[in-house]
């Protein structure tokens, strides 16, 4: 009895030496081929230009293509499960986001678990949202918006780009910490909401890209505050939310993960291309050029941060019964 569970000991020792090895041999061989880089939403946005700008430099330094390929769908669902389900190899990589990840699960049923069934290989960064409010609109500041909107309670309004969307969830919290009652109208997208403000329709919206310097510049909106932490520094006199309204703080996010249980060699590559992509002079400036804050984080950080983002909206998710089909 005891020679046969030594024996089983010495097998499972065996076999996990040589997992041990399989993995070191992968990891001193990646990359040998292409790279998918799966972007959960349509070109032409934030997360397309920021996975081309990755892209470029990842290709550089792995010394293999990696080809950005757009899967929308489903509110980003669709990109993030075909990685999911794919081989933990590391030749298929997603960019997730809120919608994916940190918000989109609390909301609605996932063919996925968030942190279980993905490798969140590192954080890229954040971009800012703004409180913008028409050019003509009587409210010159943060401040005297939400005097008005004491006021009188529920005459002004702001758009969103959906239900369940980062600025549904920010208006809600702003309601609820500063007392106010701002009626929320959701839009299918941040354009109509844009386009209903320019219409006077709505009396505010978020606007998150490079775009709503561009609305100040044309002398068509105003920027009141951004939904940022701290300030700014490219608005150094655009008050943040909190300042304000204390706790109502929130930007959306960007990474790279990949399919759960991918071998820690290639892990530690990946994490190691990323960061340095990152924090690299030329990719730094062009994610700032779009609007990114950086934010580089590790691995272990950046599973970090989406226990801290999901511990701080699930409870406003529940309360207020937001769900999405």
């Amino acid at each position: 009895m005891f020679e046969k569970r030594g024996w089983q000991g010495r097998s499972f020792l065996a076999l996990c030496a040589f997992a041990v090895l399989c993995n070191a041999a992968l990891a001193q061989t990646y990359p040998a081929r292409p790279i998918k880089l799966i972007v959960p939403l349509p070109a032409g946005g934030p997360p397309d230009r920021t996975a081309r700008l990755l892209a470029s430099r990842l290709a550089e330094t792995l010394k293999q293509p990696v080809v950005v390929e757009n899967k929308a769908g489903a509110g980003s669902l669709l990109g993030a499960d075909s990685v999911a389900k794919a081989p933990p190899d590391g030749y298929t990589l997603l960019i997730t986001n809120q919608a994916s990840i940190s918000l989109g699960p609390l909301m609605r049923r996932t063919p996925y678990e968030p942190l279980k069934d993905f490798t969140h290989i590192a954080m890229i960064g954040t971009f800012p949202m703004f409180w913008m409010v028409r050019a003509d609109h009587p409210a010159k500041s943060f401040q005297e918006f939400l005097s008005l909107a004491k006021a009188k309670p529920g005459s002004l309004s702001y758009g969103s780009s959906g239900v369940g969307s980062l600025g549904n969830l920010l208006g809600d919290l702003l309601n609820k910490n500063a007392g106010v009652n701002i009626v929320h109208v959701a839009y299918k997208g941040a354009t109509p909401a844009i386009s209903d403000l320019l219409g006077g329709h709505i009396d505010a919206t978020y606007i998150a890209d490079s775009s709503a310097p561009e609305f100040v510049r044309s002398g068509k909106m105003r920027m009141l505050a951004t939904t940022t932490e701290k300030r700014v520094a490219a608005f150094p006199d655009v008050p943040a939310m909190s300042e304000i309204a204390p706790g109502v703080a929130g930007s959306l996010w960007y990474g790279i993960s990949a399919p759960a249980r991918m071998p820690q060699g290639i892990l530690e590559r990946l994490q190691a291309e990323v960061l340095g992509a990152v924090n690299s002079a030329e990719i730094h400036a062009g994610l700032i050029g779009i609007g990114m804050t950086p934010v580089p984080m590790g691995s272990n950080e950046f599973v970090g941060f989406l226990q801290s983002e999901m511990r701080k909206w699930e409870p406003l998710i529940k309360a207020a019964n937001i769900k999405v089909d």
